[in-house]
């Protein structure tokens, strides 16, 4: 049994690593749908104030785990337990490992071209055993999305990673999860990106600090804009009267 909060309307699954991981071994096992995994932060929870297309993609997400220190200090300043922050790079690391020792097959959707493929090369060698089924870039066309699909069904993944950027990987993925028929689906951001060592993660002590967002700014300027989100955030939560939590509505 899972409980899941609400974060300015938005719903926040309360798990662990440990327990998101489960989870979604648990989708894997169940081939008869396509399950969509969301890594929210405060910048995407946000977002869904004023998109509602990705607000209502969010509400139907089969889990939505707390990736960003922002939503596990919402979820704790209104006196939830939110035992931990769940990354969207170390869930899709996780899952790399798991696969490694179970067979599960993988797809790497997103990136600049030549970007997914390094990510595979670097999860093969970091991950022996690793069943990396297939890569394709971000800058697709619509004319290919037919083409991209079809050989996506082809190579029968059990877990689709896209990285196409928030909202885009979100929308795309709800859009084609039918077409898709990928037990698991989860959008992972600039995972590809940090694998293939284009970018730097920040370093460990940043990251248990919850100061990954001072990194990324520092090493990113051009996100100055996209991070006047984190003030903005903690001023809705403040001023939040409060959050709805929903006991044992997930099974």
């Amino acid at each position: 049994m899972r409980t899941r909060i609400n974060i300015l309307n938005v719903p926040i699954d309360v798990v662990t690593m440990k327990e998101a991981l489960t989870v979604i071994e648990g989708f894997i096992a169940d081939k008869s749908s396509s399950h969509l995994v969301a890594t929210a932060n405060a910048e995407m929870v946000m977002m869904a104030q004023s998109d509602k297309e990705l607000a209502n993609i969010l509400r139907q997400a089969d889990l939505v785990v707390p990736d960003g220190a922002g939503i596990v200090w919402a979820a704790r300043y209104h006196g939830y337990k939110m035992p931990e922050r769940v990354a969207g790079f170390d869930l899709a690391q996780a899952i790399l490992a798991r696969a490694a020792t179970t067979g599960y097959r993988i797809f790497l959707l997103g990136g600049a071209p030549g970007i997914a493929a390094r990510a595979k090369a670097v999860a093969e060698s970091r991950y022996p055993g690793v069943n990396i089924v297939g890569t394709y870039h971000g800058f697709f066309q619509a004319a290919d999305e037919a083409a991209l699909l079809a050989d996506i069904r082809a190579r029968r993944p059990d877990v689709i990673f896209v990285a196409l950027g928030v909202p885009k990987q979100e929308k795309w993925l709800w859009q084609h999860r039918k077409e898709l028929s990928v037990p698991v689906a989860i959008g992972v951001g600039g995972t590809f990106d940090v694998m293939a060592g284009t970018v730097r993660r920040a370093p460990v002590w940043m990251q248990r600090a919850g100061l990954e967002w001072l990194y990324r700014l520092m090493s990113q300027p051009q996100r100055a804009v996209r991070m006047l989100a984190l003030p903005r955030f903690v001023y809705r939560v403040l001023t939040d009267k409060k959050l709805d939590k929903d006991d044992g509505s997930i099974l």
